[in-house]
């Protein structure tokens, strides 16, 4: 047990050895949270300090981060930096906007778009960490194929309500038909994608709001840049648990108000990501990226700078959704 105080002063002009000499005579009076709140703040800064372009001080910073803190503490400060947007977002008026069918039917028909967005993230992940063609030979780490084949697995071939094996995105628009949201702009537009060739360029032409297409190109630019760690930040941070369990009472709630509406698939759905979300997918999409960035501070930073811009842009396809509600309930009035 220790208690060491280190600030980036301190480092910046003390060797790695010196360090580690320091480390070892301060072991007494052990108080890792004040160590690791402090630590957490130099590792977020590191690449905006005049140090940012000194590659000994890079090295040495790496090394620090292999020896003091363990990775899981990585992943709790990426997600100490994005609280703000994250909380934005749970927090956000437009669902209680929804008080409608017709408002529900709305964010259905606009929402479906990042269902189908994190399934290509998905598979992306997969593609890059896993061999995906033939013939088959092993690619990248075992525990990393391991991890992502398991998420995979239970996105793309998980349990409906009646026990029948379908992908997320299939049970959604399921969902979506039962309680008469429109399906034809997303079937059309997924229909209508050749590949990954001209995928930003079908995007951009589409017919679509403004900001799914804003949403949609920040993701398929960061699946053509190819860098999995990059992926996988978006892939975690921007997940279906960004949508609060409140939701699921509103829906709950507007099934009482309108009991014609069909809405027992959708609330299986959001349930079931809540639940595998939390107990299963979260932990394990953790687990890859810790994999995928190991001790390298660049990669790290990195994660966090898409996890925010991720949210982000969740708030931008939030906010569109907003508008069309708004401008729907100046032609139809709430009673």
């Amino acid at each position: 047990m220790f208690f060491i105080k280190i600030t980036w002063g301190e480092i910046k002009g003390k060797c790695y050895a010196f360090l580690i000499l320091e480390y070892e005579v301060t072991k007494i009076n052990y108080n890792t949270n004040y160590f690791e709140k402090n630590y957490s703040i130099m590792a977020t800064t590191l690449h905006a300090i005049e140090y940012q372009n000194d590659k000994a001080c890079k090295t040495c910073f790496s090394q620090i981060n292999k020896i003091f803190l363990p990775k899981n503490s990585m992943i709790q400060s990426v997600k100490n930096t994005i609280n703000a947007e994250r909380r934005a977002l749970l927090t956000h008026e437009l669902y209680g906007k929804i008080q409608t069918p017709q408002e529900l039917q709305l964010f259905l028909k606009h929402h479906v778009f990042a269902v189908w967005d994190f399934m290509s993230l998905l598979k992306a992940l997969q593609n890059s960490l896993t061999c995906t063609t033939l013939p088959w030979k092993p690619v990248g780490a075992p525990q990393t194929r391991y991890l992502i084949n398991e998420i995979v697995l239970g996105e793309e071939t998980d349990v409906d309500k009646q026990g029948n094996y379908k992908s997320h995105y299939e049970m959604y628009l399921e969902a979506m038909e039962a309680c008469d949201a429109p399906t034809d702009e997303i079937e059309s537009f997924v229909n209508s994608i050749a590949g990954m060739e001209t995928i930003l360029q079908t995007i951009d032409k589409a017919d679509l709001n403004a900001s799914i297409k804003e949403f949609l190109t920040f993701t398929f630019k960061l699946i053509a840049e190819g860098k999995p760690h990059k992926i996988a930040a978006a892939f975690t941070f921007g997940r279906e648990d960004l949508i609060p369990e409140m939701f699921t009472a509103i829906l709950k709630s507007m099934q009482k108000d309108f009991p014609e509406l069909m809405l027992e698939k959708l609330i299986y759905y959001f349930d079931r990501h809540i639940e595998v979300d939390g107990d299963t997918h979260g932990p394990l999409a953790h687990k890859m990226i810790e994999e995928l960035c190991g001790n390298d501070s660049e990669k790290w930073n990195e994660v966090t700078q898409v996890a925010k811009t991720a949210l982000l842009k969740r708030i931008v396809l939030w906010e569109g959704i907003e508008k069309e509600i708004s401008l729907l309930q100046k032609v139809a009035p709430i009673k």
